[in-house]
């Protein structure tokens, strides 16, 4: 057996084709858990180990540095460790850098790491004022955008027919700040994020010998979760290629979730009519999941565009310290960057109940997937924080267990019963809810006013705070960044609520004193506590999927069937995290304010059998 054969023996036969499909356009649609890492990572190596490609003639493309190293990581062992593995914007930076004092002269323009000042300018040289949520509803537009590929006048035609702006700007006044925004960078010699992609695409478009220079210098391209492409990058990838078709994508329109990004799956899902004779293979073995688990997520997508069939594979022997990076990776197991420096586990306990210290028996880690009702969202967190302590308890690493939700403001609840049931935890994917600066900000001006504030009830003293910096009863109907700082502070309002009869106002500013201090201790043995699109391309052995609920999942301001479908396709992910354990959760009353919630549309479609928890309301 030759050694370019030995690298086809760790794959399964669909892997294997992949694998083999070398030249030519290649498209393979791998469904969550079938090894899409592991078929990439050993078709390039396979191609060098042939002597089809040479190393530096390969670029594989992703959309995260994580993902990125990722790549890296599996394919030196294999022999191709010199293959450029990059995300596209480090890629098309390092062409910029080179190309600009050839094709413009002098160094390349700085890039602004953040838009907002530069709007901020543009919106005083033009006499609006617009406060901090509104800068960054704006930066958000202007990003999508170019993203979009689209011109400020194309731009113009969907602010006025399919955009939503910002509560206190009008379509006249988005696009006057984005035609400023661009002036401002012109005068000062800078680029922003996106103007990289932009910038390059149009040297190598315009300038006949950096195409060449480049083409020369890359031959055959792979691009991973191809569904996430935007039109810029798909734009970028195109000039990269030329009149050239030795391109190879992987994806799955299933794990569609950043469309209000600019992201967009038609690419994958059209690849066979844009590239002819091209070479599709599927991927639907599944290897990460119990088929229980399974099951439920091929019922949530059945009939869905681009919806892959999962079937079950017999899993790998499990290792601790999930999160893993990686998909699971076939018929035998591989170690990825995340789990390398973990200790490597022992397989589930058999199906026995264990007694904790309080009485309780634990659930194995094997269970059957579950739907279960709370009254209102604390009892939720304090159920879920219960049986996650349980499961630590009988022996489960804390680490092997997630706990997902749609927004950021919904981690506030779960950290206050995380840190009373004793479990540790870290957030993942976005800034912690203390470190947030309109928190922040609001945690502060709640301590200033403990110092002054008499013996009023403590909904009170709170409440009048947290309205001066723009809470409110109702939430409001804008989305975006106003949105997600009502979300926040309404959080704060929830803890408040949340604490027992008689409790001060200054007892309650230290305890989110003490709450925002502790939570910058490193920890190692915790449990995750990630959104949902955080969480995607990682798994755990258990995973707690809470806030199933009308409003949150989908998320309200969710409209129309693509909105209501992406939303789908977020629950979708977070349910093909889980390998052995998955419980989903939802509460009837959330604050105060809130009102009464309705399970999810979706639940039902589940076909999980749906349970109250004890004192839940019944509806």
């Amino acid at each position: 057996m030759t050694d370019s054969d030995a690298l086809l023996e760790a794959l399964d036969p669909q892997q294997r084709v992949a694998a083999r499909s070398l030249l030519g356009p290649v498209c393979i649609l791998a469904g969550a858990g079938t090894g899409k890492t592991r078929a990439i990572t050993h078709r390039i190596a396979y191609g060098v180990a042939t002597g089809v490609y040479s190393p530096n003639r390969v670029m594989a493309l992703t959309f995260t540095a994580r993902a990125a190293a990722e790549l890296r990581t599996r394919l030196r062992p294999l022999g191709a460790g010199s293959v450029a593995a990059r995300t596209f914007h480090s890629a098309a930076l390092a062409q910029l850098n080179y190309f600009w004092p050839q094709v413009i002269g002098g160094e390349a323009p700085r890039i602004i790491d953040n838009k907002a000042r530069a709007i901020a300018q543009a919106a005083e040289l033009l006499r609006l004022r617009v406060d901090t949520a509104t800068l960054r509803d704006v930066a958000a537009e202007i990003e999508w955008r170019k993203v979009s590929n689209l011109s400020v006048a194309d731009y113009e035609l969907k602010a006025r027919t399919v955009r939503t702006m910002p509560a206190s700007v009008s379509v006249e006044q988005m696009i006057a700040l984005h035609e400023r925004y661009e002036q401002l960078k012109d005068e000062r010699r800078q680029l922003d994020f996106e103007d990289v992609l932009l910038v390059t695409a149009g040297m190598i478009e315009l300038e006949r010998s950096v195409a060449i220079q480049v083409r020369e210098q890359y031959r055959f391209f792979v691009v991973d979760e191809y569904q996430d492409v935007s039109p810029l990058q798909h734009h970028l990838l195109q000039q990269w290629l030329g009149d050239r078709r030795d391109l190879c994508v992987v994806g799955d329109a299933s794990q569609t979730i950043y469309s209000f990004a600019g992201a967009s799956a038609e690419f994958l899902l059209d690849f066979g009519r844009r590239h002819l004779n091209a070479t599709v293979v599927t991927l639907e073995q599944n290897y990460r999941s119990t088929p229980e688990i399974i099951t439920v997520a091929n019922r949530l997508m059945r009939g869905r565009p681009g919806a892959l069939t999962l079937h079950a594979a017999l899993p790998p022997e499990p290792e601790s310290g999930s999160g893993s990076e990686s998909e699971t990776v076939g018929p035998e197991p591989a170690v990825s960057a995340a789990s390398a420096t973990e200790a490597p586990g022992s397989p589930p306990a058999p199906a026995l109940a264990a007694e904790t210290s309080s009485g309780t028996a634990a659930m194995p880690l094997a269970a059957e997937p579950r739907v279960t009702a709370y009254s209102h969202d604390l009892a939720e967190a304090e159920g879920v924080a219960r049986e996650i302590a349980a499961l630590v308890a009988a022996g489960t690493p804390p680490q092997d267990i997630a706990v997902l939700y749609r927004v950021n403001a919904q981690s506030a609840v779960l950290e206050q019963a995380l840190a009373a049931a004793g479990v540790a935890y870290q957030l993942r994917g976005a800034t912690r809810f203390f470190d947030q600066p309109d928190v922040k900000r609001a945690v502060m001006e709640l301590r200033a006013a403990s110092v002054s504030i008499g013996e009023e009830p403590l909904f009170k003293s709170v409440s009048d705070v947290l309205r001066s910096r723009g809470w409110a009863q109702e939430a409001p109907e804008a989305v975006g960044a106003l949105r997600d700082r009502w979300e926040a502070l309404n959080a704060l309002m929830g803890l408040a609520e949340s604490m027992p009869p008689g409790t001060t106002f200054r007892q309650f500013t230290d305890e989110l004193m003490e709450r925002q201090s502790s939570q910058h201790e490193p920890t190692v043995r915790a449990v995750t506590l990630a959104t949902l699109h955080s969480a995607k391309g990682l798994e755990w052995p258990a995973v707690f999927i809470v806030g199933v609920a009308e409003g949150l999942l989908p998320i309200s301001y969710a409209t129309g069937f693509e909105g209501i479908d992406e939303e789908r396709r977020l629950l979708y992910v977070g349910i093909t995290r889980a390998r052995e354990r998955l419980a989903l959760s939802w509460a009837a009353i959330g604050s105060r304010r809130s009102g009464e919630r309705a399970p999810s549309r979706f639940l039902p479609e589940t076909g999980i059998r749906s349970a109250d928890a004890p004192g839940a309301a019944r509806r």
